[in-house]
């Protein structure tokens, strides 16, 4: 018999919560069983905008039981690795693109591994998984942007489901299988989690559509549970 499938795992991203009432947007989240929180960091360089410092990080650690999974949208990014770690993060995922180098990626994930804080790297939709080859073995997760990073409320890119079947194809073929996990995120709702599921995503970054004026974060995640099915 096929053993059963890893759950899947909803972390609903606060860059689309209301700003001036993040804790409670946390609370209602965790409120609504949400598995962790994703804080997306920018610094106006490495993505245009700029949102959620480290003390921000501090707050929302105050704030809420569930995992911080932070993701640093920003330039050098192993400089801030330990900062994040330290104010709470149990997650710190880092753009391939941003380190600039394989070797520098290396270096930077190495870095989320001594933090204490379990290891990411996030590839924007035009990288592909290759870069990935001097990681593997230090990796935890793999976050496929299917948007642009750095803006909430884009629409979903369904060319790269096939980015997540080959790196699920990649994992199946490495004796890290089954230890690092793929997650997704951009434009995730109810219509477009299915196809990323099948695909091989096990955990879902869901902004606009959990924090939604048309309904509550419970109604938002109870929606994407039963789209997961």
């Amino acid at each position: 018999m096929a053993p059963d499938p890893a759950p899947v795992l909803i972390a609903p991203s606060i860059l689309a919560a209301d700003p001036g009432a993040l804790s409670a947007a946390v609370r209602a989240a965790e409120d609504a069983g949400a598995d962790a929180i994703h804080v997306d960091v920018m610094d106006g360089q490495f993505v245009p905008e700029i949102a959620f410092g480290r003390r921000w990080v501090e707050a929302l650690r105050n704030a809420t039981r569930l995992p911080l999974d932070v993701h640093l949208m920003v330039a050098n990014p192993r400089q801030h690795v330990e900062a994040f770690a330290s104010a709470g993060a149990q997650w710190v995922t880092v753009h391939a693109e941003a380190a600039g180098s394989v070797e520098e990626l290396r270096l930077t994930v190495e870095a989320v591994n001594r933090s204490g804080a379990r290891a990411g790297v996030a590839l924007k939709p035009a990288t592909q998984p290759d870069v990935l080859d001097r990681v593997w073995d230090v990796l935890d997760l793999v976050l496929v942007m299917t948007v642009e990073p750095g803006y909430s409320g884009q629409t979903f890119m369904r060319d790269q489901l096939a980015k997540i079947e080959r790196i699920r194809q990649q994992l199946g073929r490495r004796a890290t299988a089954g230890e690092v996990l793929i997650a997704v995120d951009g434009g995730i709702d109810e219509h477009t989690l299915s196809g990323c599921v099948s695909a091989g995503a096990r955990y879902l970054v869901a902004g606009s559509s959990v924090y939604s004026s048309r309904r509550s974060v419970a109604e938002g995640i109870a929606a994407l549970r039963a789209a997961i099915g």
